[in-house]
């Protein structure tokens, strides 16, 4: 083809072929040639897949993280050098419970501050771990402080001074805190 069939070509209309080829991939390529209902159930079934698959991923990561955890607690506190310190108030009591402190062997190894939903908890029967650790077997000191307020509104601080003994099994360590209308309070130790 030469330039002046070219010229009376494009003067009568007439596209070269890769023209026309070009606008046949441009219009499927760009969904031209699809209705636009097809297009929209597609896309919602692709993201209905998608959500499918996200919520497949959340469930694995929450099985995983929850595996993790275990495998944490037990390569981090294991059986033979583990304790566990929980703390419960008198049934009835009605002192207010500020904060506990525990100390081991003159450490800190924790200290506790309650919300009021945490100490209706507490006086609804309910029970916290508030320490998980490890100690060497044999005898160890166990301090307890507590702050709160007695029933009259009369500021408490009180300090009791234990001993536990470490087996080679885990030991778990109950505190039950009890307070008076007079403004002390009672910690007691057993064994849970």
């Amino acid at each position: 083809m030469d330039r002046s069939d070219r010229i009376t070509n494009a003067r009568l209309g007439y596209l070269p072929v890769p023209a026309v080829l070009f606008a046949l991939v441009f219009c499927v390529l760009f969904g031209l040639g699809n209705t636009p209902g097809l297009a929209e159930q597609d896309d919602q079934q692709l993201m209905r897949g998608l959500d499918e698959q996200v919520q497949e991923i959340k469930s694995d990561v929450l099985g995983i993280a929850e595996e993790l955890s275990l495998l944490e607690e037990k390569l981090l506190y294991p059986s033979g050098t583990q304790v566990a310190i929980f703390i419960a108030l008198e049934p009835g009591d009605a002192m207010r419970l500020d904060a506990v402190q525990l100390q081991i062997d003159g450490q800190l190894v924790a200290h506790y501050i309650y919300s009021a939903k945490e100490l209706e908890a507490l006086r609804k029967g309910g029970v916290q771990r508030l320490y998980v650790g490890n100690v060497a077997t044999g005898t160890h000191r166990l301090e307890v402080f507590i702050d709160g307020k007695s029933t009259g509104g009369e500021d408490i601080t009180h300090t009791e001074r234990f001993e536990f003994r470490k087996e080679v099994k885990p030991k778990m360590v109950g505190l039950t805190l009890a307070g008076s209308g007079s403004g002390s309070a009672a910690i007691t130790l057993g064994e849970w």
